[in-house]
């Protein structure tokens, strides 16, 4: 099955149109986990997009894993961004992991996050604070996570942590942690501005002990993993769905312009040239930031030389631009915006995620800026 398989898009489309789009209010209101969302993922192998059809997955790559966000997008953040960590936890266990657990992330039976940026290095979550240490033929983590997505929720993590054996050059290892390991504690629910859903908690390690066959690659390589594996993937998916709450933003400011009458003019806003040009505006950006997603993700399709440039500029452009497009939703849908039945000020907050998740736009635009200027980005 291909990205573009009209059946993997058709058995998306009616999941969203039958389980996530009515769940996304709830799930925002309260701040639950789209349980209900995932399940049915899950039951339709989409979680398996990235995993590899020996073990069930269907093979679709980072390009049909990027539909498959944006589309979930346009109905839930939440449930997309969920779906955004597991493609990215998964994509590490395909490369590393065993094959049982490789299957299970295929089937959804195994939900899988990553567990990377801390407090002590804060958006450089390259290069963890937390330490390992050997304990016979176990070893011990101890580390505060400042969040984790689908903390409460996930099977296990992938986790990074100082190197088992410091060597020069080498900043982190990483590791496949069960979410039940004794030592593991999540610091409170969340409850935050936007993806209210997304469970994003801090997680503390605290004389954690995992076999050390639990291991991800070898020791010390596990910048190598995130650069090369995470880092490309993470940002795509992150800039899809960007580009996703975009799409739903102009879709619902557009119908609502053309939907509201002023009744002693019989014009509708979408009369006026103001409100017409707004809206230009908004689906100029979206798709701006779209045909740059697009690129991206050929340019790592096809291994060109500028495919680093790409993926660090996807993720920045798409977060700025999810922002300018809903506050012009907002503007343009005036006080009804602030309603929660039109759900752009529920869009208008989950776009707002993309710029503070490392690598955050700011820490994006100085690696954009070095490689443009040809200095060395660490």
């Amino acid at each position: 099955m291909s990205a573009n398989s009209p059946g993997s898009s058709d058995v998306l489309e009616q999941v969203c149109i039958h389980t996530v789009a009515p769940e996304a209010a709830i799930v925002d209101k309260d701040g639950l986990f789209p349980d209900r969302s995932l399940k049915a993922l899950a039951g339709a192998g989409l979680l398996g997009a990235l995993s590899a059809p020996d073990v069930g997955g269907l093979g679709l790559g980072v390009r049909g894993a990027a539909a498959i966000v944006s589309r979930l997008a346009q109905d839930c953040g939440s449930t997309a961004m969920v779906v955004c960590m597991h493609f990215c936890g998964a994509a590490v266990l395909e490369a590393y992991g065993p094959a049982p657990i490789r299957r299970a992330a295929a089937s959804g039976a195994h939900l899988s996050t990553l567990a990377f940026s801390e407090a002590g290095s804060r958006s450089h979550f390259w290069a963890p604070v937390g330490t390992v240490r050997p304990d016979g033929d176990h070893v011990v983590l101890d580390a505060r996570k400042s969040w984790v997505t689908s903390a409460s929720k996930a099977s296990a993590y992938v986790w990074s942590s100082q190197p088992l054996r410091p060597a020069d050059g080498a900043l982190s290892t990483l590791w496949l942690v069960p979410a039940d390991t004794p030592g593991i504690r999540i610091e409170g629910a969340f409850d935050g501005l936007g993806l209210r859903g997304n469970d994003s908690s801090p997680v503390a390690a605290e004389g954690a002990r995992v076999p050390a066959s639990a291991m991800i690659g070898e020791d010390g390589k596990g910048f190598a993993i995130m650069m090369e594996t995470v880092l490309p993937l993470f940002n795509v998916l992150t800039a899809a769905c960007s580009v996703g709450i975009m799409e739903a933003a102009v879709q619902r400011t557009a119908r609502h312009a053309s939907g509201v009458r002023y009744a002693h003019l019989g014009s509708t806003l979408a009369d006026l040239p103001t409100v017409r040009s707004y809206i230009a505006r908004m689906r100029i950006k979206t798709d701006m930031a779209r045909a740059l997603l697009d690129d991206t993700i050929a340019a790592l399709e096809h291994r060109r030389g500028d495919a680093m440039l790409r993926v660090l500029s996807c993720k920045a452009a798409a977060g700025e631009a999810a922002t300018e497009v809903l506050e012009t939703a907002m503007r343009v849908c005036g006080g009804v915006a602030f309603r929660k039945d039109l759900a752009v000020e529920r869009y208008f907050r989950d776009a707002h995620a993309a710029g503070v998740m490392a690598p955050t736009t700011d820490v994006l635009y100085d690696f954009i800026g070095k490689a443009v200027c040809g200095l060395p980005l660490f």
